[in-house]
């Protein structure tokens, strides 16, 4: 496995349309739900262990070789919201675009053509991690930190919060981040043998109820 290639897939400037949405941040500070640092460590808290467990087990699997179109299937039953199906899947197809420019590959270029509309990104992420020649436990890397270091960047961004102390909420949960790892590719092996029906349907309903809601804003900062 090369960790350069895990360098280039988890780097924030990777253009894969990330930098675009809030992940229920912009919802939750105009709710008044962050206001601060402590309450962004609790937003990015839940939202790891819910979104950010299925979204890694989802990508795991991807990386593990599991079929992208049941895959995706599952992705949908456990995205409740249409708002963020339809987010998932604008971002899923900005990742492929920049997947297949950097590590081409035959099963990218496959699952391009099934889904012309875009494939749900922690699908499409654990695919790519698979072109790069990584693993599952990559994959759900990548995806779990980037459930966490969408909103508190976007924080930053929103709130004018301090970049050190947003910083330093992502560095301390990095212990329960590699918990989520390890729980969702022991889900992603089982669901190899089990199916789909293994994987994490952990929920958060207020991040889909946030999401319907934010979609319907005339002006907004973030896609999402």
């Amino acid at each position: 496995m090369s960790r350069a290639a895990l360098l280039v897939l988890a780097d924030g400037r990777f253009p894969a349309g990330g930098h675009a949405h809030s992940g229920g941040a912009e919802a939750a500070v105009r709710a008044g739900r962050i206001t601060s640092a402590a309450d962004l460590a609790d937003f990015c808290r839940g939202r790891l262990q819910t979104t950010g467990l299925v979204a890694a087990a989802l990508a795991a699997a991807a990386a593990l070789g599991h079929d992208p179109a049941e895959l995706d299937a599952a992705a949908d039953a456990r995205t409740p919201s249409p708002a963020l199906r339809v987010a998932a899947r604008k971002l899923g197809r900005q990742l492929m675009r920049a997947a297949r420019a950097t590590w081409p590959t035959a099963e990218l270029d496959t699952v391009a053509r099934a889904f012309p509309k875009g494939a749900h990104q922690p699908v499409v992420l654990g695919l790519t991690a698979r072109a790069a020649g990584l693993g599952p436990e990559d994959a759900a890397h990548c995806a779990a930190y980037e459930s966490v270091s969408g909103p508190a960047t976007a924080t930053v961004r929103l709130l004018g919060l301090d970049p050190f102390d947003a910083t330093g909420v992502l560095a301390r949960l990095a212990p329960e981040l590699d918990g989520v790892v390890e729980r969702a590719v022991s889900a992603a092996r089982l669901a190899a043998v089990d199916g789909v029906d293994a994987l994490p349907a952990a929920s958060a309903p207020l991040l889909e109820i946030g999401a319907e809601a934010h979609a319907a804003w005339p002006v907004r900062l973030f896609a999402s």
